[in-house]
Parts: C-alpha cells; structure tokens; sequence
C-alpha cells in the first residue's frame, strides 16, 4: 500500500551554500547549475544557491555570481542568495538574483567573527537592504543566526530574538528565518520559539534552519512545523556547517527530511533519483554521508517501496 498525504512545509535545500561552506573541493559553475536544474526538476521547491562572503574567506561561494548569470528568470524566481550588507544585496540584484536571504547572529561575538559587525550595526543596515532588494523587484528574508546558542556566548535568550524580530528596522523583510546554527536546541526550546515568533512578531512566513550536530535536526524541524513553520532547510546527506562556529556540523539532511515529510511531489522514484544524486555530489567533495534516510535507500528492504531494492509483489 502506498501512503501519502499533503506536505505540512515545504524544503529549502541549501546544499549550494551552507552545504558547501565546509567543504575542501570546490564546484565548477556548470556543475552547480546541474545540480540547480536537477534539483528543481524534481520537484524541490526552494534552493539556496550561493553566498556573497569573501571568497578569501569561503572559497567554495567564490563563482556565485557566475552561478546567478546562468539562470533563467524562472529559475532566480526559486532560489536565494546568502547576504549581510547593502552592498552583498546590490551586487547579487546587479548579476539579475531576485531572492535575498540577509542574514546576521543573535550574538555581538558570533555576528563579529562571521560578518565583522556588531549585530546593532547589522539591523542599522537592513533597511538599505530592504529598500535594495525592492529596486530589483525581490524579496528579503529576516534571517536570525545563533537564535539558541552561540559558540562563544553560550545559551541565547529568547527575547533577544523576539527583539530582533520585532525591530522596526526588520519592517520590509518577507520572512523571518530562526536558526539553530550550531544543532544544540531542543525539540521543546524549537517549538518554543517558533510559537513566540508566530504570535508576538509581524505576520510573516516563517522558516527553521536546523544542524543535526546532536542528531536532533528532523526532530527540531518537526517540531518546528508543527509551531507555525512553513518551511525548513536542508542540505543533501547532511552537508554543511559553519566555518565561524565551532562545534557546528552538517545540515539537517534534505533525504532525512523529505522521508520525514513526504510531500505530494515526491515519489519513492524521485526519492531515489535524489539519493543517487547525492551520493555522487558526496564522493565528488569527499565528505561523508550523515543522511540515515539515505542509507535506508540503499538497504535491502525489498518489501519497501522507498528501498533503492524493493522489488513490486507478484500478484497470485
């Protein structure tokens, strides 16, 4: 018997930037489009597709304007760009991105380590940003790293990110993004603050960008659904982390979280389209695979359908 039902959020995968962040090898131009153009074919909704960070400093986002260059209008219309200043939002707008994710930390000391400002001077800055983004006819995400914990901070209050939420400054922004950047939040402390921000900030869509470095990224990502999320990130087999927080590891794995999910679009054909996908993307960067959805793909339940080896029952 196959069971489906209609997806509760959608996934934005964001093997393209925070999968990427980490990584020793670096992908040419055409293959990031490849993976882009696949990805959407499929069916993924959403994609985060580069960062403007230094590329002295992150060198896999080195071509992200390359990468934007090359697509078509359609396929801008789906994907987001990292940025932190005016400045990230009119050069990524200039190469024809539409959708602007801009991003800063909870915590003076993690935003110092990976933007160079204080958060005070990042929200000072956002409403260029907006304004920017708007002249190019995009949307803007609030994006809000470290919501639960910082590196060198320890355990975030709740209200500074209310605050931070609420900032008239943020006014403009579609979206507002609540990052477990370093993967220590609890399912409780996740639906916690997604119920807050739901019920005590402006009315917008709200997204949840999980780690699975305590092995809690599909159970925080549930549990924010479940609060009010109306999308969750993900990297494929489990790619990412932070190269300014340490103790982060990899993403919430996307195969972990459409198995999780299992939106209409997805079928265990497709499923196993992205697995296969996967698994070259990973021997190409030589990094592990995280996803234990992908290794259950690749198991031999042969009576499971979502099995890379299920073979259909013979009929009487």
């Amino acid at each position: 018997m196959t069971f489906s039902y209609e997806p509760i959020a959608a996934l934005r995968d964001v093997t393209l930037r925070d999968g990427l962040q980490l990584t020793g090898k670096m992908l040419s131009t055409g293959r990031k489009l490849e993976i882009i153009r696949r990805l959407l074919d499929v069916g993924v909704p959403a994609l985060e597709i580069g960062s403007m960070a230094r590329p002295d400093l992150v060198p896999p986002m080195a071509n992200t304007l390359e990468v934007i260059a090359e697509l078509t209008e359609a396929e801008l219309q789906q994907c987001w760009i990292w940025v932190a200043t005016p400045r990230h939002v009119e050069k990524a707008a200039a190469a024809g991105a539409k959708n602007f994710q801009y991003c800063f930390s909870a915590s003076d000391s993690h935003n110092l380590a990976n933007i160079g400002r204080t958060t005070e001077q990042s929200l000072a800055a956002m409403p260029d940003s907006v304004e920017l983004s708007r002249q190019a006819g995009g949307n803007i995400q609030l994006c809000i790293a470290t919501s639960f914990t910082c590196p060198f901070e320890g355990a975030i209050p709740p209200d500074k990110v209310i605050r931070i939420a609420n900032d008239a400054r943020a006014a403009g922004a579609s979206d507002v993004v609540i990052c477990d950047t370093l993967g220590q939040a609890a399912p409780t402390q996740v639906s916690e603050l997604i119920t807050r921000v739901k019920a005590e900030t402006p009315q917008r869509e709200i997204v949840f960008h999980g780690h699975d470095t305590w092995g809690q990224g599909v159970a925080n990502s549930l549990a924010a659904i479940s609060a009010g999320a109306t999308m969750v990130d993900g990297a494929l087999g489990g790619l990412g982390g932070c190269p300014f927080a340490p103790g982060a590891s990899g993403n919430s794995s996307s195969e972990d979280l459409l198995f999780a999910t299992r939106p209409t679009w997805l079928s265990p054909a497709i499923f196993g389209d992205l697995v296969t996908l996967s698994e070259q993307l990973l021997a190409e960067l030589d990094e592990p695979n995280r996803s234990r959805a992908l290794q259950g793909a690749r198991s031999n339940a042969e009576a499971f359908e979502w099995s890379m080896k299920y073979k259909a029952p013979v009929p009487d």
